[in-house]
């Protein structure tokens, strides 16, 4: 969906004189039909027949809960219910969408981003409320494919990320379109005629979706950990250490049911270390250069430490920001939207962490992740060979920024 949306919208606005803008022919259901197919053969390349063609895996359908510290009840969808008893245990269980208890909000029929991604509708005016990664991914993929589209922030867009992210965000949103109202939140919602009605701090809006996209909550809520003496924090979610382990030493856990990071590539690689360690290894979860991947246009990408983040440590810090009107790739584009930023230690010069804010942000940043994780310094980065007439060449850019002016440089300098 969100791919599609960007074709339609490069179809509306192109930065070259030479090519004509159009309006796309947009049809949504064919849309819908091509992504959930593709959904459904990768759930079956991916998932399913890797556990049909595994002997050692037995699968069970139901829902589970603990009797004893290494007793699980399942109950089948029939109601019929088996008893498990084992020595390992992995708690894998996920999270759910988030409802804010807004008055009146439970008896409308709103969307969350599970009906959002597969719905074969376009709304003539879809208001979101929330202002996180699902909510500005499917904001800006409904305004174009068509629809107009409302953000209610509490705060601001992406507001525990970098300020500069959120504010370049929300300014490309506008320029498309989107009315994003920051620090603004609804009061209570009615549904009527088809219509939802919401009051807010900036008065009443009114469309006819409403997707509610204020976070997840972990899926431990019927499990009887308290039961089994497994700690969680206030929102329910499992506390594991670097093992993937919990405070039950034969019982671990990974995923969006944890306190990790919610990111699929996370919990993939807390289940490998988990079932490392539940055989007998000693496997650990290093997340100190961790991606994260915001798919709006422009993306947003980012790794380890952002400023206000070094900063809550008491670290010294230097900081660089290299806008994209000074990267040759951008400027060939004619999209110069954008920033890098460069977190480094004051005295050595190390990197702590990268922000992007670019078209292709997502590919720039793994370059980052590598220099993070192997500690090098800014110099080392911005001694470096990148290719020329790319965009993650702009963190080479930057990197030479915190000991050049690159407006005096050359093209492809070194």
């Amino acid at each position: 969906q969100i791919r599609a949306a960007e074709l339609a919208q490069h179809q509306r606005h192109n930065p070259f004189d030479g090519l004509a803008d159009c309006k796309p022919t947009i049809n949504r259901p064919r849309l819908q039909r091509q992504q959930q197919s593709r959904v459904e053969e990768l759930r079956a390349a991916k998932y399913q027949k890797i556990l049909d063609d595994n002997p050692s895996i037995t699968l069970r359908r139901g829902r589970a809960h603990f009797e004893d510290a290494h007793t699980l009840i399942v109950t089948a969808h029939d109601g019929s219910e088996d008893r498990l008893v084992t020595d390992r245990i992995l708690i894998a269980t996920g999270a759910s969408p988030t409802i804010p208890p807004i008055p009146g909000l439970a008896d409308t029929p709103y969307w969350t981003s599970d009906e959002a991604v597969f719905s074969p509708d376009t709304p003539e005016h879809i208001i979101v409320i929330g202002a996180s990664v699902v909510a500005v991914e499917q904001a800006q993929a409904f305004r174009r494919l068509g629809s107009k589209v409302t953000v209610l922030a509490r705060s601001t867009l992406l507001s525990s990320e970098d300020p500069a992210l959120g504010e370049g965000l929300a300014a490309a949103f506008r320029a498309e379109g989107i009315d994003v109202r920051q620090h603004s939140q609804a009061r209570s919602v009615h549904f009527a005629a088809g219509q939802f009605t919401l009051d807010t701090d900036d008065g009443p809006i009114q469309g006819d979706r409403l997707l509610v996209a204020t976070g997840r909550s972990p899926n431990t809520r019927d499990l009887a950990l308290d039961k089994i003496g497994v700690v969680t924090d206030e929102r329910g979610a499992i506390r594991v250490d670097a093992s993937l382990c919990t405070s039950a030493e034969h019982i671990y856990a990974t995923g969006d049911c944890t306190t990790l990071p919610q990111f699929v590539y996370v919990a993939a690689a807390g289940g490998t270390r988990a079932a490392v360690n539940m055989t007998g290894g000693r496997a650990r979860l290093d997340l100190s250069a961790m991606p994260a991947v915001i798919f709006t246009d422009p993306q947003i990408a980012t790794v380890g430490l952002d400023e206000r983040q070094a900063q809550a440590r008491g670290l010294e810090i230097e900081t660089r920001s290299l806008g994209l009107e000074h990267v040759p790739r951008a400027l060939a584009n004619f999209e110069t939207r954008g920033f890098v930023k460069l977190v480094a230690e004051a005295a050595s010069h190390r990197l702590l962490g990268a922000q992007i804010l670019a078209p292709e942000a997502g590919e720039m940043i793994q370059a980052a992740v590598l220099a993070v994780h192997h500690g090098m310094t800014v110099e080392a980065l911005g001694d470096l060979l990148f290719p020329y007439l790319v965009h993650v060449e702009a963190l080479k850019l930057c990197a030479q920024t915190f000991t050049k002016d690159v407006e005096q440089l050359s093209c492809c300098a070194g």
